[in-house]
């Protein structure tokens, strides 16, 4: 998994990553690379809002990973067990918390209904056939054939599409009658799930090129919007209104994806200096910063942690404004009340442990050390924060923990020859029989058997 900044300068609030996802059981990703966003305000959000629809479903929500997708189309879906993937266009474009809940409650219905699992089988049929058209496209296309090879792949997947989608008819109703009973059980309206539907279900008419990939995914029929709807008119909560907290949630997500996603203009279109809201000035100053014009975007920040001052994300958005553009001593500040607010969020300590790293003052390495270990214990799938533990472990002299930090980020890239050499570096630096010694062994074993995979 390699990590790419949204800036050419490194920050924490919102960071891009991409990723291939694995065929079989990942396969309902369509078998492409996946941008995907890492945001500890935003994944915080959408966790405050599905946990009552994941408790009700029988999921524990510590066990079920968000995953938000850097991409402007609609769509939703559910990989490789309890992953849920949700693209920022979907979040940008619900109108209302009850739109994303009955989302969340749909996917949701997938997971407890064990569909990945019944589904494997046709999975594992439609990734071969998209895999063979994708090899077969790629001869003809080194034979001299571009277009040619271009439509063989197309086609293919097209087919691989059609065959998930003829499978997953059944289960598309059955989560959706899922979803409702969830939804009744925590006393919240499923009428957003109706809402969403009718808004994509006249895109089924378009040309595949032109739907939304949600549709492609979760066919939508006539008669499946009916049935929800149906069952949907006889909840006792069917009216009832999302709270004035979850539109302020959702409205704040939605200033902020827009703020970073979206040209200046188009933000400023959106959210004019004359929406005083906490969600438009949010907006506009992320979108100030990116120009960058701090002195527009620090005092709309200063307006928002004057009203919230115990709000931790509004104190790293204002510490990643300052920190990219050189500040990192008036940053680390706005980290620590932070991460003291919110010390389980391993991106905030993260982003701390990074402005602590990046001053070159020794007197900061062992916390900057102590916040990347409590970063890595809580998330240690983040490879941005593996590399920055390496840099300060080589700064305070720990050549042996220096070399397993690189090891384990590069492990997790996929780079098993880097990781094999790492490790081996690793255990000549480390005490035969420690605990690091023996994690470099497992890291050497994984990245032998990942070469073997790569060769077959």
């Amino acid at each position: 998994m390699t990590k790419l900044f949204l800036r050419p300068r490194v920050g924490a609030a919102l960071i891009a990553a991409a990723v291939a996802l694995a065929p079989a059981g990942e396969a309902s990703a369509q078998a492409r690379s996946l941008s995907l966003i890492r945001d500890a305000e935003t994944e915080h959000i959408i966790r405050v809002l599905a946990t009552p629809v994941w408790q009700a479903a029988g999921l524990d929500p510590n066990a079920v990973a968000i995953h938000i997708v850097n991409d402007s189309s609609l769509n939703a879906f559910v990989a490789g067990g309890q992953h849920i993937f949700i693209h920022t266009g979907l979040l940008e474009r619900v109108a209302t918390p009850r739109q994303l809940i009955g989302v969340i409650a749909h996917e949701t219905g997938h997971i407890a209904g064990g569909h990945l699992a019944r589904g494997e089988e046709a999975v594992r049929d439609a990734m071969a056939t998209a895999l063979l058209s994708i090899l077969l496209g790629a001869a003809a296309v080194v034979a001299g054939g571009g277009n040619a090879g271009a439509a063989v792949m197309s086609g293919g997947q097209q087919l691989a599409e059609r065959s998930l989608l003829q499978f997953s008819r059944t289960q598309e109703s059955q989560a959706d009658q899922a979803a409702v009973g969830y939804l009744d059980q925590v006393g919240l309206s499923s009428r957003g799930l109706v809402e969403f539907l009718k808004v994509l279900g006249d895109q089924e008419a378009l040309l595949i090129s032109r739907q939304d990939p949600y549709v492609r995914t979760h066919p939508i029929s006539r008669e499946r919007i009916d049935a929800l709807s149906t069952r949907v008119n006889a909840s006792p909560f069917a009216e009832k209104p999302a709270s004035a907290n979850q539109t302020a949630m959702l409205r704040r997500v939605q200033g902020k994806l827009i703020g970073f996603l979206q040209p200046l203009g188009t933000t400023l279109q959106r959210y004019p200096e004359s929406d005083a809201s906490a969600a438009g000035r949010y907006a506009r100053a992320i979108a100030w910063y990116r120009v960058p014009q701090l002195d527009r975007a620090l005092p709309l920040m200063d307006s928002l942690i004057a009203e919230a001052p115990k709000d931790p994300y509004y104190l790293e958005m204002k510490a990643q404004m300052l920190f990219e553009n050189g500040r990192a001593r008036e940053a680390i500040p706005l980290l620590e009340r932070a991460v003291e607010i919110a010390p389980h969020e391993p991106l905030l300590r993260y982003a701390l442990g990074q402005a602590q790293i990046s001053t070159e003052d020794d007197t900061l390495v062992k916390p900057a050390i102590g916040n990347l270990e409590v970063a890595v214990r809580d998330d240690p799938s983040n490879a941005s924060v593996w590399y920055q533990l390496a840099i300060a472990y080589g700064r305070d002299g720990n050549l042996g923990m220096a070399h397993l930090a690189s090891a384990e980020r590069a492990i997790r890239l996929g780079r098993y020859l880097d990781a094999r050499q790492q490790a081996e570096r690793a255990r000549q630096k480390l005490p035969p029989g420690s605990a690091a010694a023996l994690r470099a062994d497992d890291i050497l074993a994984a990245a032998e058997r990942g070469q073997q995979s790569q060769r077959r």
